[in-house]
């Protein structure tokens, strides 16, 4: 890798890591950054600390400096967490600000680490498909096990394919199923995953950056929509290659067996991307969709003496934090 600055040569790719409490493994994602060429690039790291409760700011100072990798990485310490799309946005910002700013930025999340020379391969993929606006990578998981990483946008039935969660209609419905096998080849998708995807910047200067009314979920699926409808289209790249401890810094995985309570911020996503996207009454829609699925699938999973597939405690969480803030009732909560 070129170290770079400002003042000396303009940098290609900016990398960013948005860090909640994650330091270690925040520390190994730059750590896989550095170890690798990127076929030559210019680049530069940019690690911002979403106000973590746990010291990790004064702790990524620290180790910055110690491990000698200034100017390289620069260390941006917000003193509130307003959620990951505006942690990136803080960096965003300054990059279009600057004379020249970079061609590309990489989103890397602080739980993942490049496998292979991924920042190359993207950036070499945006080079030769100028009407590509971002570019995502293959994930697995520590073990190697693949995870999905290229999905379909969600709607409305999707909505009720997924609370459903029944054998043969998800099979029926599978064209509208919103992940998308994880062993697919490189091909165009509706949107990949935020862990790790390069954007072309002039594309986001066009389209505008994360929107901050999203706290954590949906911020990248509703970007690369809007990154769409502005002509963008947005790749799934089977090559580059990234390992990504899924849920390290939010507890929320996908795959999972056992249930689990979904956090409010994940509900008050949810309605808020359809809402914004497709209108009151459309979400209003996808919240009766969502509740007949989940109601259908508790009367199956009885008859088969199985446990239902909704997240614990659905129903009141759904209503606080979903139903109630699309109606009005209650104020957006990131708790």
């Amino acid at each position: 890798m070129k170290p770079t600055s400002e003042t000396e040569t303009e940098t290609e790719i900016a990398i960013i890591i948005v860090n909640y409490n994650t330091a270690e493994l925040a520390l190994r994602a730059i750590e896989s950054v550095l170890a690798h060429s990127h076929g030559g690039r210019t680049t530069e790291i940019h690690l911002v600390d979403n106000a973590s409760p746990d010291g990790d700011g004064a702790i990524l100072a620290d180790e910055i400096v110690a491990r000698g990798w200034e100017p390289q990485v620069t260390l941006h310490q917000e003193g509130v967490n307003l959620g990951f799309g505006h942690g990136n946005n803080v960096v965003l910002q300054q990059l279009v600000s600057r004379p020249t700013p970079p061609q590309y930025v990489f989103l890397l999340n602080p739980d993942a680490r490049l496998e292979n020379e991924a920042i190359a391969i993207l950036s070499g993929f945006l080079d030769i498909h100028p009407s590509a606006a971002a570019a995502g990578a293959r994930i697995e998981k520590p073990d190697g096990t693949p995870v999905t990483a290229a999905f379909r946008f969600p709607g409305i039935i999707s909505t009720f394919s997924a609370a459903l969660s029944f054998g043969p209609v998800s099979r029926l419905l599978a064209h509208w199923q919103v992940p998308i096998p994880p062993d697919t080849p490189t091909a165009p998708v509706d949107w990949v995953s935020g862990a790790a995807v390069m954007l072309r910047i002039s594309a986001l200067q066009r389209t505008g950056f994360f929107d901050p009314a999203f706290f954590l979920y949906f911020e990248e699926t509703d970007l690369m929509l809007r990154l769409a409808r502005q002509g963008g289209q947005i790749w799934h790249v089977h090559e580059a290659q990234v390992i990504h401890v899924e849920g390290a810094a939010t507890d929320v995985q996908s795959g999972r067996a056992e249930r689990r309570r979904l956090p409010a911020y994940w509900y008050v996503s949810w309605q808020y991307y359809f809402r914004k996207n497709h209108g009151r009454t459309v979400a209003i829609v996808a919240v009766l969709v969502w509740l007949l699925g989940a109601v259908l699938n508790r009367l199956i999973s009885a008859l088969r003496g199985k446990q239902p597939s909704a997240p614990r405690r659905f129903y009141r969480d759904f209503w606080a934090n979903a139903v109630s803030t699309l109606l009005g009732l209650k104020a957006t909560s990131h708790e």
